[in-house]
């Protein structure tokens, strides 16, 4: 019965280790992945050497060196599913190396070269001449049969040491191939942290350009309103420098014809001929009366200088021009991570969906202007 089970136990064992080879074959070559094993953004695996020979023949009019694509860009399908593949400037040394699939490579190399050990079972320390045969499932030891008969493990359960190994190496097997195919979740899983972070960076820039856009228009209204009331002050100065330029001419003219006629009555007074200077007096007598008599003096109000109806008081615009804000009513508020699920190494994982969002929620902020007038 326990040549039977150990049979079992190594057939499951095998079985599992060929699941597992059968995991790590590339679609292309069909062996094994040759390092440096490359993940495409379908979350399939393909040698580099493999990618690089399906993106030459998908490209044949590149230019190559020494049988390798000099060419940056250009783009594949994936053998496995058909997604089309677009390589950036540094080709198919671009894709993100697998680095979990490349050690389980490595590991399962090891397991599968190493030879087997030919060595002496280990002996029980109480008894030396029994060996190690069974395993003791409470406390979790291998021992022998007469401790189980006899001695510190009489009274616990016991298993043959060779099915204990085998269920556990097994185990271990089983875990490492559920581990392989959750690393693609994984995987997934950072590709959608990646397109995340190109989608915040391109939302924060448009964010950027629009909230500029609506401050170079705040600008613009306000130096058309400064250029508006300036122009106001302009024109009113003009007409108060008119007026005022048209009394200095007014009384400048009254003046020259005050000088002239005391000129003309100081050359009159010295005229000798008393009938000559009768004769004319009168006429000279009544221009100047007319001149000291008929003119009035216009006077400017005082104040007339002040342009204090100008003044603006804008700690009313001030204040609301500090208070803009981002219009957060108008967006939905999430935080800025949203957890994600816990991985559980089971066999049922690679079978379970993603449960709720996985991404960064971006606010979009939106910029209230139209308080200020």
């Amino acid at each position: 019965m326990s040549t039977a089970l150990n049979y079992k136990s190594f057939s499951k064992e095998q079985e599992t280790m060929d699941n597992l080879e059968k995991q790590l074959i590339c679609p292309i070559c069909l062996e094994m992945f040759t390092k440096p094993v490359v993940i495409l953004p379908c979350q399939h695996n393909l040698c580099r050497k493999c990618a690089s020979d399906i993106f030459q023949a998908s490209n044949p009019y590149l230019p190559t060196r020494g049988g390798t694509t000099v060419a940056s860009g250009g783009r594949f399908r994936c053998p496995s599913c058909r997604h089309e593949v677009v390589l950036d400037r540094h080709g198919v040394y671009g894709l993100q190396r697998n680095l979990l699939v490349e050690n389980i490579i490595d590991i399962y190399k090891q397991e599968s070269t190493r030879p087997e050990r030919k060595c002496d079972q280990p002996m029980c320390e109480e008894h030396e001449d029994e060996r190690i045969n069974i395993y003791c499932l409470n406390c979790e030891i291998p021992t022998c049969s007469l401790c189980k008969v006899f001695g510190a493990h009489k009274d616990c359960q016991v298993a043959p040491l060779t099915n204990v190994y085998q269920q556990q190496k097994s185990e271990l097997s089983d875990g490492i191939a559920v581990l392989v195919g959750s690393n693609d979740r994984m995987q997934g899983i950072v590709t959608q942290l990646e397109e995340t972070c190109k989608t915040v960076e391109e939302c924060c820039r448009r964010q950027k350009e629009q909230l500029c856009e609506k401050f170079d228009y705040l600008y613009s209204v306000l130096e058309e309103r400064k250029n508006e009331m300036t122009q106001i002050i302009t024109r009113t100065q003009e007409e108060k420098l008119e007026h005022v330029r048209s009394l200095m001419k007014k009384y400048a003219d009254h003046l020259e014809a005050v000088s002239k006629l005391v000129e003309s009555g100081i050359q009159f007074m010295e005229e000798p001929e008393m009938a000559v200077f009768l004769q004319n007096a009168k006429t000279l007598l009544q221009k100047i009366t007319e001149a000291s008599k008929g003119f009035q003096m216009e006077k400017i109000e005082d104040g007339y200088e002040n342009m204090n109806q100008f003044t603006v008081n804008l700690s009313r615009e001030e204040k609301i021009i500090r208070e803009i804000d981002f219009d957060r009513a108008s967006c939905r508020c999430h935080p800025l991570l949203t957890p994600l699920p816990r991985l559980i190494l089971t066999s049922e994982c690679m079978a379970a969906p993603c449960k709720g969002p996985c991404v960064p929620a971006m606010q979009i902020f939106v910029c209230g202007l139209e308080s200020v007038d």
